[in-house]
C-alpha cells in the first residue's frame, strides 16, 4: 500500500473514531444531568479518571501491548505527566469550580469556543494549515452554538474560571497531537487519565476531602461506574482518532455533540426544539462537514503508518 492509500485509510479511521467520540459526548452529557447531582465536583472526577485509567491499563495489557509502557523513556513519562497535568487535572478542577459560581447559559458557550483556541495553536505549533473551508467551519460552529445555548453573555470570575479551563484543553489537544508521534493514542490517553487523577488525589489530600471517596452511597458509586463507561470510550476513541487527523478537525467534529444532546432531550424528556436551536444545530452540522471536507484525504499531516489503534508505533 502506497503511502497516499495509507493517509487515506488513517484519515478515514480517526474521521470515524472521532465521530464516534462526539456521539458518545452528546450522550454522556445527557446522562449525566440525571446521575451527578449530589456529586463534589473535584471527587467525582478522581473516581472517574482513577476507573478509566484502570480500565486502560486493562486494555493494554488485554492487547499485550503493556511493553509499551515498560519501554518508555523518562522524556515520554515527562510527557505522560504533562498531559495529566495539563488536561486531565487543572482544567477540571477549574472548569467545576467555575460552573459553582456562575448562572445562566454563558459558560456553556464559552467552553464550546475549545476549538478555536485549539486550531489556533495547531497552526501555530504544529503547523497546520488553515483554508477557507476552516474559516467557514469555525463562522458555522460558532453561530449555530449560539443560537442553540442563547448564552446571556454575562461574565464573572467563574467565567474567567472556565475560559482558563477552556484554553488548558485546547493546549492540552495540541501537546497530545506532538506526543503522539512516537505513542499511541491508548497509551496517551491512559497517562493523562492515570497522571490526571494522581494529581487530583494529591488536591482532595490537601483539601481534606479523601474520606468523601470512602464515604459515597451504592448509588453514588452506580453513577460513577457508568459515567466511567462513557468516558472510557471518550478517552479511547477521541486519542486514538486525533493521532490521525488534525486537531482543527478532530476538535471541530466535536461541536456535534451539542446537537446529540438536544435531540436526546427531545426525544426522553420532551424539551422542545425552538427554531433558534433547530438553526443552530443545522449550522453546526454544517459547519462541520465545512471542516471535515476543506482537508483531502490525501493530505494527512504527521501520520505514523497503518498501525493497530493500542500500539501504534512506526
Amino acid at each position: 500500500m502506497d503511502t497516499m492509500k495509507q493517509n487515506s485509510l488513517l484519515k478515514r479511521n480517526g474521521l470515524l473514531l472521532v465521530s464516534f467520540t462526539a456521539l458518545i459526548s452528546g450522550i454522556s452529557i445527557f446522562v449525566n444531568g440525571f446521575g451527578v447531582k449530589g456529586f463534589d465536583s473535584s471527587v467525582f472526577t478522581f473516581s472517574k479518571n482513577l476507573m478509566v485509567a484502570l480500565l486502560l491499563a486493562g486494555i493494554l495489557l488485554g492487547f499485550r501491548e503493556w511493553k509499551h509502557i515498560r519501554e518508555l523513556t523518562g522524556k515520554q513519562w515527562r510527557q505522560l505527566s504533562i498531559v495529566g497535568l495539563v488536561g486531565g487535572s487543572i482544567p477540571f478542577l477549574l472548569f467545576f469550580k467555575g460552573l459553582q459560581m456562575t448562572t445562566g447559559k454563558t459558560s456553556g458557550f464559552i467552553h464550546k469556543t475549545l476549538f478555536i483556541y485549539a486550531t489556533i495553536l495547531a497552526i501555530i505549533f504544529l503547523k497546520e494549515r488553515w483554508n477557507r473551508n476552516l474559516v467557514l467551519g469555525i463562522t458555522g460552529i460558532m453561530a449555530g452554538n449560539y443560537l442553540l445555548i442563547r448564552p446571556d453573555l454575562t461574565f464573572s470570575t467563574g467565567h474567567i474560571l472556565i475560559l482558563l479551563a477552556t484554553l488548558f484543553w485546547a493546549a492540552e489537544n495540541v501537546y497530545a497531537k506532538k506526543v503522539m508521534r512516537e505513542l499511541s493514542g491508548t497509551v496517551v490517553g491512559f497517562g493523562r487519565m492515570a497522571f490526571g487523577s494522581a494529581f487530583i488525589f494529591v488536591y482532595l489530600l490537601v483539601t481534606g476531602k479523601t474520606e468523601t471517596i470512602v464515604s459515597m452511597n451504592a448509588s453514588q458509586y452506580l453513577w460513577i461506574l457508568v459515567t466511567s463507561a462513557f468516558l472510557l470510550l471518550y478517552v479511547f476513541t477521541y486519542y486514538n482518532g486525533l493521532r490521525q487527523v488534525r486537531v482543527s478537525t478532530a476538535t471541530g467534529i466535536l461541536a456535534l455533540g451539542s446537537p446529540i444532546t438536544t435531540l436526546l432531550a427531545f426525544l426522553f424528556t420532551g424539551k422542545v426544539i425552538s427554531a433558534s436551536a433547530a438553526g443552530g444545530m443545522l449550522l453546526i452540522i454544517v459547519g462541520v462537514a465545512a471542516i471535515v471536507w476543506g482537508v483531502p484525504l490525501s493530505t494527512l499531516k504527521d501520520s505514523q503508518g497503518v498501525q493497530g489503534v493500542v500500539h501504534g508505533r512506526s
